[in-house]
């Protein structure tokens, strides 16, 4: 039986889906890769690590993520018994390793790894995640998108489909790639959200910032409609009124904690006044994730 152990790299992306499975050992047998069809040939696949969207044109795939390098097997059965098509394009939507773990395995097979450029330079370097202090070693060759883009709005079409990469500056890291395919009305958030109702990691060290996330929420907002099916980086499929929830919530949080440093206040001195308190009932795993939260939120205005 094959087990290995999640790594620093594991422990710094998995925060924001639960600390304690970054202590976990995983038996990568033991994970089996989950396909739910969205509707005009677009799947979401869930296995361990972020979620993934697959959308099959006449003559290739999209794949948005890759998750952990030991699932790529399983992870390209899983799309072999959707299309018998070659992945043409895979969309990073930010650097952390339960994403874009895959990464090398895709590429080596002829895929094309497109990311905002701030992830080809992060992986490249190596990161260190800034409330647990785990380090992620650098990675190079196939591990590193071939194509990037800086900002704005890139547009990828396979085969009659069309994904619009969009950059959000500065919200979960500084990376983040949301991705919208029109023909199917599916939007994929990275791990600028979560579907499981709690707080997302804001990595800070490494630009996050929660002003981001409630950029990014407030567009998805204006594009959603009732029947959008919003793939997000953690938990279940969502739709636009999940993301009006996770808006509230980040927003209160931005207004709650901003105001706690404009009056001075030490990151020590926010935390424990516990500005989010009504909202960890619901939110915070446990009363660590609520104190990470907020030291979080407060380093947003704390950045160089």
């Amino acid at each position: 039986m094959h087990k290995t152990t999640i790594a620093a790299l594991a422990a710094s992306t998995l925060l924001c889906a639960g600390a304690a499975m970054a202590q976990q050992q995983v038996d990568w047998d033991k994970v089996q890769i989950k396909t739910t069809d969205l509707g005009n040939k677009t799947y979401m696949l869930e296995g361990q690590g972020g979620n993934i969207t697959v959308a099959v044109g006449t003559d290739g795939i999209i794949m948005v993520d890759t998750q952990f390098a030991p699932l790529s097997e399983k992870i390209k059965a899983a799309i072999k018994a959707i299309s018998p098509l070659p992945i043409k394009y895979i969309i990073n939507t930010h650097f952390h390793g339960d994403h874009t773990g895959g990464n090398a395995n895709f590429q080596k097979d002829g895929a094309t790894v497109i990311a905002q450029d701030n992830i080809r330079i992060r992986l490249l370097a190596g990161t260190t995640n800034g409330t647990t202090g785990n380090k992620t070693q650098p990675v190079s060759g196939d591990a590193i998108p071939k194509e990037t883009y800086i900002g704005g709005v890139k547009t990828i079409e396979v085969g009659g489909r069309k994904a619009e990469l969009h950059h959000v500056y500065n919200a979960h890291t500084d990376g983040d790639t949301w991705v919208y395919f029109p023909d199917a009305n599916v939007i994929c958030t990275g791990d600028v959200m979560n579907n499981r109702h709690r707080y997302q990691q804001v990595d800070f060290a490494n630009g996050g910032d929660i002003r981001g996330m409630i950029r990014a929420t407030n567009d998805w907002l204006k594009l959603a409609n009732d029947n959008t099916k919003v793939v997000v980086g953690h938990g279940p499929l969502a739709n636009k009124a999940s993301v009006a929830e996770y808006n509230a919530m980040v927003k209160t949080a931005r207004e709650r904690v901003e105001k706690l440093v404009n009056e001075g206040k030490s990151e020590a001195e926010v935390v424990a006044a516990k500005p989010l308190a009504d909202l960890d009932k619901t939110w915070a795993d446990n009363d660590q994730a609520a104190a990470n939260f907020v030291k979080q939120v407060y380093n947003s205005f704390k950045r160089s």
